[in-house]
């Protein structure tokens, strides 16, 4: 308001607001600059990867179910009913992008906290937390969001006490917050990351009750792309050999030597 506060006060004597009016304009100009910063800091505090926007996304690789899923993801009210969206799929199947692009329109649209990370370093960041007898302070912390992405579970390597923190997180947000995962694992290969068969159940219970499940099972988004730039690299290659110019007259090739002529041809 401050910043305005000249500019807007030379417009309503010019123009004869009212201070009804002088007054709206100021709360709305203030209003607007706090929405714009708050995204700013939601935004940056979500550590989103950067280029995997919704803009950016070709839904036209993905499933055709998630496709259809996809609008009612972005309304958000999963978020408001503390719902999971569970990813799985081969590595390269574009888990990771839609799940970042999902996050950043819940921000931009909804103004919902959100946080993506890696699985490895969330556990890593609750081990240390749990070791330094802080870790109901970090649950606390991560519970600020309501909506965190865990990256790549599949991937995770655990020992007892890993599992141990990631089980606790995933406990201690059921029911009340919602748990994004993109996993190249299927369930009955969870044991890998847990270890003990009745603490694999229970997660996977806990994360199935009130979750929706996204299946990416076409092919690689990534080999695909690669042959599209290796047929748009084919088709540019024949194009400059097309056309490139010819010192021959009328574009013929004077590296052959004309046919003979059949005197036939000779006398027409």
């Amino acid at each position: 308001m401050a910043a305005l506060w000249e500019q807007t006060l030379a417009s309503a004597e010019r123009e004869d607001w009212g201070y009804v009016r002088l007054v709206q304009h100021l709360c709305d100009s203030e209003a607007q600059d706090r929405r714009e910063r708050k995204m700013q800091r939601l935004l940056k505090a979500a550590r989103l990867p950067d280029g995997k926007t919704l803009g950016n996304l070709e839904e036209k690789l993905l499933p055709a179910k998630i496709r259809r899923q996809l609008p009612s993801l972005l309304e958000g009210h999963f978020v408001e009913r503390a719902e999971n969206v569970l990813a799985f799929g081969l590595p390269g199947r574009g888990k990771t992008h839609f799940l970042a692009a999902l996050g950043r329109e819940l921000i931009l649209r909804h103004g919902y906290p959100v946080l993506f990370t890696p699985t490895f370093k969330l556990v890593q960041q609750l081990l240390t937390a749990k070791k330094e007898l802080r870790l109901e302070t970090a649950l606390k912390e991560l519970d600020r969001y309501p909506v965190v992405i865990l990256d790549d579970l599949g991937y995770v390597q655990q020992d007892r006490e890993e599992m141990e923190v990631l089980f606790t997180f995933l406990a201690e947000r059921y029911e009340r917050r919602s748990v994004l995962i993109s996993s190249n694992l299927v369930f009955s290969k969870w044991d890998q990351i847990f270890k003990d068969p009745m603490t694999t159940m229970a997660a996977i219970d806990r994360l199935v009750h009130h979750a929706l499940i996204l299946e990416f099972n076409g092919e690689s988004v990534r080999a695909q792309n690669a042959k599209q730039r290796e047929q748009e690299n084919k088709n540019a290659t024949v194009c400059a050999l097309g056309s490139t110019p010819s010192s021959a007259p009328n574009g013929a090739d004077d590296s052959v030597p004309p046919k003979a002529q059949t005197p036939n041809q000779t006398q027409a």
